[in-house]
């Protein structure tokens, strides 16, 4: 049984059951003492990669995933000259056999000065050393539709608000 292989999951993989765990957070949006990015972590607000208090209620828990070779999945967002390519989603919609539309979010780095887009992509690779110089999010108009049966691992990094408009 090889993570990635879809024949072995079966609509039973655990990303899917934590993606769908993230969702439900996110709709119940409300503290815990747990492992401080524990994806299960309740209420949402909990996860903060920087500890620094936010003005306004968290709406988002930002997320990676993982593919079979433990490589991260990246996806493209649009609308900056200088990077175009993000590691970091936030789940908008959890259907069917555990498929799942993801936002892809904006790697930001805030300090010192004005925020600035973190270019993540080294040629054709995710360079994980500018991983590590990411310390907020901004939200982006570009999707992405996933069969959460093909990824091995699921991460969440933080808890933020992204003024992101729920039904």
């Amino acid at each position: 049984m090889g993570c990635g292989k879809k024949d072995d999951f079966k609509g039973k993989g655990c990303v899917c059951e934590v993606v769908r765990a993230i969702k439900d957070i996110q709709d119940n949006a409300e503290d815990v003492c747990e492992c401080p990015s524990n994806c299960f972590l309740e209420p949402l607000g909990v996860i903060s990669p920087t500890g620094r208090k936010r003005h306004k209620r968290p709406d988002t828990r930002v997320f990676t995933l993982k593919t079979a070779d433990g490589s991260p999945f990246h996806a493209f967002f649009t609308g900056n000259d200088c990077a175009c390519v993000s590691i970091f989603f936030r789940v908008e919609e959890v259907f069917d056999n555990c498929c799942a539309v993801l936002r892809v979010l904006e790697p930001i780095n805030r300090k010192p000065g004005p925020d600035k887009t973190v270019n993540l992509a080294d040629d054709c690779c995710i360079d994980l050393k500018k991983v590590c110089e990411v310390d907020d999010f901004r939200s982006t108009n570009d999707c992405v539709t996933v069969d959460l049966n093909c990824f091995c691992a699921v991460q969440c990094i933080a808890d933020v608000d992204l003024d992101i408009c729920e039904d």
